[in-house]
């Protein structure tokens, strides 16, 4: 079983910062790319950022320059440094992963539960 447990969203004043983890944990043999989804009201889910196993980055338009992933493959974690919010990146926000659970498994694609992310004055 693998769990990815977010934390760190809130509600922040526009010009703010937020830190948002995701941390993975059980039965993990590779872990592959992570990233992090969002998601506002009536609107589809967006990607925001990923990071790859080797730390290659990438990021929606939206958000470059004012957001940084980084990953501590140790911890099977990873961050969302969140700058100069904006009340347009008001969603939830979702972490996901891509790994192996097993030398002879499949790639699966695994899901946090979402964490709110609010920017309002």
């Amino acid at each position: 079983q693998v769990q990815l447990v977010e934390s760190g969203g809130g509600l922040v004043q526009p010009g703010g910062s937020l830190r948002l983890s995701c941390a993975a944990s059980g039965n993990i043999f590779r872990l592959n790319a992570m990233g992090w989804y969002r998601q506002a009201p009536g609107k589809q889910r967006e990607l925001v950022a990923l990071i790859t196993n080797v730390d290659t980055t990438s990021y929606a338009d939206s958000v470059k320059g004012r957001f940084t992933i980084s990953r501590d493959n140790a911890k099977n974690t990873v961050y969302l440094q969140m700058n100069s919010l904006k009340p347009e990146d008001t969603a939830v926000y979702y972490c996901h992963a891509d790994l192996k659970i097993s030398r002879w498994s499949s790639r699966a694609d695994y899901w946090g539960q979402g964490t709110q992310v609010t920017v309002s004055s």
